[in-house]
């Protein structure tokens, strides 16, 4: 039972490696080509801080967004390795189930962030028309990017426990047999 639990975990940890390196270059590819009003890159390249301290921002965020919305799963093959066949999934399903739910997190953190970045925007701009905050990010407002980033903060912090709720009820519970009551 011990080289199964250390097995398990052993191949947990090496998923997790491969995982996180996988994680992090998806999400920073996918919010770089998510911003319509300027090359992000480009501007990082020529060393805006505020774009960069908005880009990691949205980084972390998403990769903890991930983190909740993939810990159902990872349980899940816990599950398949470790139980008799008959209480779970086979384990191309949960592979598959996996999948799935990273597509969907990350899906739910590129619209979160998007959409609230973008509303928040559009808020400044109703309060001070003057207040374009891509166009100050762009031009390297430090203040700018700092309070862009505790919006995207912010958002993804309260998306997270929805996140972690949503993938958990996708999750498929194991049937752990019948109990009679009475005969």
């Amino acid at each position: 039972m011990f080289s199964i639990h250390l097995m398990v975990s052993l191949f947990e940890l090496f998923l997790m490696i491969f995982m996180s390196g996988v994680i992090i270059y998806l999400i920073y590819r996918i919010f770089i080509k998510a911003n319509r009003d300027f090359d992000m890159e480009e501007a990082i390249a020529q060393g805006n801080i505020a774009v960069g301290i908005l880009v990691s921002t949205i980084m972390v965020s998403a990769a903890l967004l991930l983190e909740k919305g993939l810990a159902a799963s990872v349980g899940m093959f816990k599950l398949a390795i470790s139980s008799p066949d008959d209480l779970s999934l086979p384990l191309w399903q949960t592979g598959l189930l996996m999948a799935f739910h990273l597509v969907l997190t990350l899906s739910i953190a590129v619209f979160t962030v998007s959409a609230t970045l973008r509303l928040f925007g559009k808020l400044a701009r109703n309060i001070n028309p003057h207040m374009r905050l891509g166009e100050h990010l762009k031009n390297g407002n430090i203040a700018v990017g700092l309070l862009l980033a505790a919006v995207v903060f912010i958002a993804t912090h309260y998306v997270g426990e929805g996140v972690s709720a949503l993938t958990k009820a996708l999750v498929p519970q194991p049937k752990i047999g019948k109990i009679e009551i009475m005969k």
